[in-house]
């Protein structure tokens, strides 16, 4: 009789050891969802790991740690997009200690809402810098790595304040008052 309950209870953890896998990845989207604070509102973002894992991970450790707290739009082209992640001040986190990230371009296109990692000229040199495009921007479509959407809110980022025409650079810029990590709540 021990040697049945044995039998039956590994039989038991084998099943439960096969379902974790799929408990892991419900728990670990449940984290694909940011929510933006501005001074004039919130910014809904989805996430997409299954398209650049890598990208998403890097923000979302920066978000946890509350990296972009306070973080201007420090490049707003009007019609191209809005850029951050430039600090202006001292943070907690060392960002120019940071690994650069290996270029994950993907099918997502560039389109009004998209967010895409900024990067110098070398494709695997994203960092903590992102962009959210205001427009179509095709040219960036698989050169740029796009890892996520706004789903609510992108009235909120054509509000920005405009940087220079040139160089996008904006004097008095509008800052993130905070991003979280969100649950996806149940329709």
């Amino acid at each position: 009789m021990n040697r049945r309950l044995f039998i039956g209870g590994s039989l038991g953890l084998c099943a439960g050891a096969a379902m974790l896998p799929a408990v892991f990845k419900g728990l670990m989207s449940q984290g694909d969802l940011l929510e933006m604070e501005l001074a004039s509102g919130t910014v809904t973002i989805s996430l997409f790991p299954d398209l650049a894992p890598g990208h998403v991970e890097r923000i979302k450790s920066l978000v946890q740690v509350k990296f972009y707290d306070g973080m201007p739009f420090s490049r707003v082209i009007e019609g191209f997009m809005a850029q951050t992640g430039d600090p202006i001040k001292e943070t907690r986190l060392d960002y120019r200690r940071l690994p650069a990230l290996a270029a994950e371009f993907n099918s997502l296109p560039f389109e009004r809402g998209t967010l895409g990692m900024a990067r110098s000229r070398h494709p695997h040199s994203a960092s903590h810098q992102f962009f959210i495009t205001s427009a179509r921007a095709g040219y960036l479509d698989q050169n740029y790595t796009a890892f996520g959407k706004v789903t609510r809110g992108i009235e909120l980022i054509d509000q920005l304040r405009q940087g220079a025409p040139d160089t996008g650079s904006v004097v008095n810029p509008d800052v993130i008052k905070s991003i979280r990590l969100a649950t996806v709540r149940a329709a």
